[in-house]
């Protein structure tokens, strides 16, 4: 090659001499994104539908029921704040079975996971995000309708204190079925890349052990085996929530004949439900500790 063909181009490489905002400010990105894609934010116009019927479907009896309250001048509302998302949890299985697949198995299909984790990201990072994504996009349908009723409530003029204390007791009650609930479904939608196994398997399992568990108590109830039927309320995610919020947070028990757990049993429940979180937590964990490798 002769010298005067010979080139040499300057194409502008150099150092990068930014800010590096690090994994603290990944894992908050990360977080945004998930939960802003529960909701179909930053998605098609076709991913928004759902989610946002669902929300609609979720408020509007309490929207109603506000509305009756004033206009009829009711002394309390129709439903308890403890009581309104066991009765919508239909809503609520739907709604997790739509978005908690979508929230990690996406990553898992398309293979995007190992993407992450070559940033300053490591798995844990990634896992507290997705689950506090999913948490926080459960809690903010769950409690929305909750404060629907107790802006309602306000409204007609029913007692503050007693409205107050009864909208914080569906908060806790609401936050601990939210991180329960979440972790569940994560936990399943994880284990397969195919988002229509785990929709169909997130629904299998909320439905199946509440029925199941109700059947049981039924017949508990009918032969009056009552001391067998707050035990029985162990072994279905939504009976859990309503044994802790009987014997801590005031509710009244949807189980048969309203034979909710003692305060003793109810300890064992709280302690179930942390165990259950931290378990989804783990599995979790060890489940993406294998992605990418």
């Amino acid at each position: 090659m002769s010298t005067e063909s010979t080139r040499i181009h300057n194409i502008g490489y150099r150092d990068y001499d930014g800010p590096r905002l690090g994994r603290a400010y990944a894992r908050r990105s990360l977080f945004s994104q998930s939960l802003r894609g529960a909701y179909g934010l930053g998605r098609s116009a076709k991913s928004k539908v759902l989610p946002m019927v669902l929300f609609a479907v979720m408020c509007m009896p309490a929207a109603i029921m506000v509305a009756i309250a004033v206009a009829t001048k009711a002394d309390d509302l129709p439903v308890d704040y403890t009581r309104y998302a066991i009765v919508m949890q239909a809503v609520i299985g739907l709604f997790l079975a739509s978005q908690a697949p979508q929230t990690v198995s996406r990553d898992l299909r398309f293979k995007t996971v190992p993407l992450y984790f070559s940033r300053p990201i490591e798995r844990g990072d990634y896992v507290q995000a997705k689950f506090a994504a999913m948490s926080s996009a459960l809690f903010i349908l769950t409690a929305a309708p909750l404060l629907v009723l107790y802006v309602g409530a306000l409204l007609a003029k029913l007692d503050f204190a007693d409205q107050t204390k009864g909208f914080a007791q569906g908060l806790v009650s609401v936050a601990l079925l939210s991180l329960l609930f979440s972790g569940i479904a994560l936990v399943i939608s994880a284990i397969t890349p195919r988002r229509g196994f785990g929709i169909a398997a997130v629904i299998a399992v909320l439905t199946i052990t509440y029925g199941a568990v109700s059947t049981v108590q039924a017949i508990a109830f009918e032969q009056s085996s009552t001391g067998a039927i707050a035990w029985l309320g162990l072994f279905s995610p939504i009976t859990l929530i309503d044994g802790v919020q009987t014997a801590f947070l005031g509710a009244t028990s949807a189980f048969p004949g309203g034979e909710g757990p003692s305060t003793g049993q109810g300890v064992l429940y709280v302690l179930v439900v942390l165990g259950l979180i931290a378990g989804c937590y783990g599995a979790m964990m060890r489940r993406y500790r294998k992605v990418g490798l």
